[in-house]
């Protein structure tokens, strides 16, 4: 009885982490900048849209938001076409081979980031990628790569390696068996790691801060920045920023919970 309701107090505490910026945000977004600094955690008082009409209205958000959409439906496509297709290679050759080049992937989780920040900037610059959405969603899909290929190979090897040999034996080609019998089965995996990619490029600041300059081309969490000056910072509005920018993948995750629940326990039995 004890450890039960420990477990509860464990959750109830984790939730409230959880809970508690998100009340601080949203309640944030609908206050003047004095009563943001009198009362921070109280309800808005008076209650005022001005953030959020003032947002669209002074800042071109539905072109940073395209730009977002862009560079995240862009990189999440090439990631998964590619990890998808490096994940069956692996799992295909087995062996040493297969071992060696899964290794080398795992490789790239080892190095942070920001090791690679000036090689990747001096790279784009001299390619002519530097400030391109191109070149971001290139750059970002190199750099998570390392993530989906991990991903994926652990759902790949748990496929049905009978019915991929049945399959090469009735005279199917490895790209017949990768699209028509790999892809479909795993498709619950893919899901997962779309969902997970999909945040994580939507809410990167470092790689869009690395190689946009251009007001035109900023990204979403790139243009909240727009709001911190150098002495004064419009904290409600910015807040305003991190909830719209927020409702997106709040809304993408609830669609594709179970898809993700799914994907993440379709390796737990292997049929």
């Amino acid at each position: 009885m004890f450890l039960k309701w420990f477990n509860r107090l464990i959750l109830l505490v984790y939730a409230l982490l959880i809970l508690v910026p998100l009340y601080f945000v949203f309640v944030s977004s609908f206050k003047t900048s004095s009563n943001f600094f009198t009362s921070p955690f109280s309800w808005p008082d008076p209650f005022t849209w001005d953030n959020i009409t003032g947002m669209f209205r002074n800042q071109p958000m539905w072109q940073y938001f395209g730009n977002s959409l862009v560079v995240t439906l862009g990189t999440v496509a090439i990631e998964l076409l590619l990890s998808s297709m490096i994940a069956y290679a692996i799992v295909r050759w087995g062996g040493s081979v297969g071992k060696i080049v899964f290794a080398l992937f795992i490789a790239g989780l080892i190095v942070p980031s920001q090791v690679s920040m000036l090689p990747i900037y001096s790279l784009t610059r001299t390619l002519g990628w530097s400030d391109s959405l191109t070149g971001l969603i290139v750059v970002s899909a190199a750099m998570l790569m390392p993530v989906s290929v991990f991903m994926l190979t652990g759902f790949m090897r748990m496929l049905n390696s009978e019915i991929l040999e049945a399959g090469s034996m009735d005279g199917a080609s490895e790209w017949r068996l990768y699209t028509r019998i790999a892809l479909p089965l795993a498709a619950p995996s893919l899901a997962a790691t779309a969902t997970f990619l999909l945040v994580m490029v939507w809410n990167d600041l470092l790689i869009p801060m690395l190689m946009l300059s251009s007001k035109s081309k900023l990204t979403l969490p790139l243009a909240l920045m727009q709001f911190r000056g150098e002495y004064v910072t419009n904290y409600p509005m910015m807040l305003t920023g991190v909830l719209v920018t927020a409702i997106p993948m709040i809304a993408l995750f609830l669609l594709l919970q179970r898809y993700f629940v799914a994907g993440l326990t379709a390796g737990s039995l292997k049929g």
